[in-house]
């Protein structure tokens, strides 16, 4: 664990001495040499148990892609914000790049904590460097809006779980993942285990988001910078799916009658934010409600805790992470040049730019899960066991995915088909950067086809 906390917290002081011409080269290098380092976790977690036992942090087959793919990030973040921070001052180009490594470190300590309460503290600290991102770096006017939005929902979900994991530390007198699972199940029968239940998994539920807690998600991808929406997109949200599945453990008893009202909510979910998909005009919008979409299928999977749900859960969190981080990328890519995010100004750029239309085409293909793609793998696995639950669910997860279909195809025909708008008089190139970057959002997905045990967790 040391060898990739150490170069992390080591690449802060490497970004405040570096010259400043040698800056996004040598940390873009450095991250990258940490990325390639990680790979090493995901060598033995196709086993069950743990493994790079500590004190306080250990690895799983749950944790380990997940921090894998925080690892994998940094540097595709530091490649996608080069343009965008240009023409700041040289102290707040440092300041940035500082703030994404923190959030790497802050991310890695919590997918390996083996203390509730250590996960819990980083859970909530993740909320600092991006909240800095949003308000500081975002793009438009409304970016203290959305960074209270998004403070004050996630703050406002996460402090019952603070109150509900003390009680637990109170019941049982640990809030150790690896003894937590031993300890006999607690009755539950009163009205307050009820909310006690509720309190953990609330948190969660928020981050993930949850449709009907969703609010904030939209809004703070809009205002958000592009490494920002990259970050939020790919790696917090899968905090929430994360938290659910280990305190999962802990609730038993109480989740066969409490998760109907969430499961029909993350489903009913799926259809309704599709549906917004279809009839929004703002390009990184209808990204950010897509991702409501995704996730709502992963917290379906995980409430209905089979071993398939958990696994399809956890496919479809690394898929989605680097299939919607792409689609970001390459949201941001039209931005630069155009200038608006509304896609009826922006259209048939397949035109002007025929390779990056090339990774349009196949991003919009994995968000709408194409086979043999680990999209598809994961919604195939969650749908499964939602199945086998009840017969019913069939109609909300049909719908859903046609839906999916529907929206994916649109973003692409209206981004890139069509004649060339009149007022788009002279567009930059498509830089090496840029195709770089997508290579590496996309050539991770495609080689997962061949190796999905890589990321399937505990089903083994």
């Amino acid at each position: 664990m040391l060898k990739i906390l150490l170069p992390t917290i080591m690449l802060i002081p490497t970004t405040w001495m570096i010259k400043p011409k040698w800056l996004w080269t040598t940390t873009l290098g450095h991250s990258l040499m940490i990325a390639l380092a990680s790979l090493t976790w995901l060598a033995s977690s196709s086993g069950t148990g743990w493994k790079n036992l500590g004190y306080m942090m250990a690895l799983d087959p749950l944790s380990a892609p997940l921090m894998v793919l925080t690892c994998w990030l940094l540097p595709l973040m530091i490649l996608a914000s080069q343009k965008h921070t240009a023409t700041e001052p040289l102290n707040r180009q440092r300041a940035y790049i500082t703030l994404l490594v923190s959030l790497q470190l802050f991310l890695i300590v919590a997918f390996s904590a083996t203390e509730i309460i250590l996960f819990y503290v980083m859970f909530e600290a993740t909320l600092i460097p991006t909240l800095i991102i949003i308000t500081r770096w975002g793009n438009q006017a409304e970016r203290l809006n959305a960074g209270t939005y998004f403070l004050f929902y996630t703050l406002a979900g996460s402090l019952p779980l603070l109150i509900a994991l003390l009680l637990l530390q109170n019941y049982t007198g640990t809030l150790s993942l690896l003894t937590l699972q031993y300890t006999p199940p607690a009755p539950l029968l009163t009205i307050a285990d009820k909310m006690w239940w509720a309190g953990c998994l609330l948190a969660f539920l928020v981050k993930m988001p949850l449709y009907g807690m969703h609010l904030w998600l939209p809004k703070a991808h809009v205002e958000a910078p592009i490494a920002g929406s990259m970050i939020l997109a790919a790696v917090l949200l899968k905090l929430g799916g994360y938290g659910m599945m280990r305190m999962m453990i802990i609730l038993e008893p109480l989740t066969k009658s409490l998760s109907y009202p969430f499961i029909i909510l993350a489903l009913w979910g799926v259809v309704m934010t599709g549906s917004i998909c279809l009839r929004q005009t703002d390009l990184k919008s209808l990204i950010a409600y897509s991702s409501v979409g995704h996730m709502g299928l992963v917290a379906g999977g995980i409430l209905i805790q089979t071993p398939w749900g958990f696994t399809g859960a956890l496919i479809l969190m690394i898929a989605h992470g680097l299939t919607s981080s792409a689609l970001f990328c390459l949201a941001n890519t039209n931005y630069e040049r155009t200038h608006s995010r509304t896609m009826v100004l922006a259209r048939g750029l397949q035109m002007a730019l025929p390779l990056m239309s090339a990774s349009w085409f196949i991003t919009s293909l994995a968000n709408l899960a194409l086979p043999p793609l680990p999209n598809l793998m994961g919604e195939l696995m969650i749908i499964t066991s939602l199945l086998t639950w009840s017969w019913w669910t069939i109609a909300l997860t049909g719908t859903g995915t046609l839906i999916t279909a529907g929206y994916s195809l649109y973003m692409f025909l209206m981004t890139q088909r069509g004649p060339l708008p009149s007022h788009l008089i002279s567009l930059d190139p498509s830089y090496t950067r840029e195709h770089l970057l997508l290579a590496l959002h996309l050539v991770p997905l495609l080689l997962l086809i061949a190796s999905p045990e890589l990321i399937w967790g505990w089903t083994t």
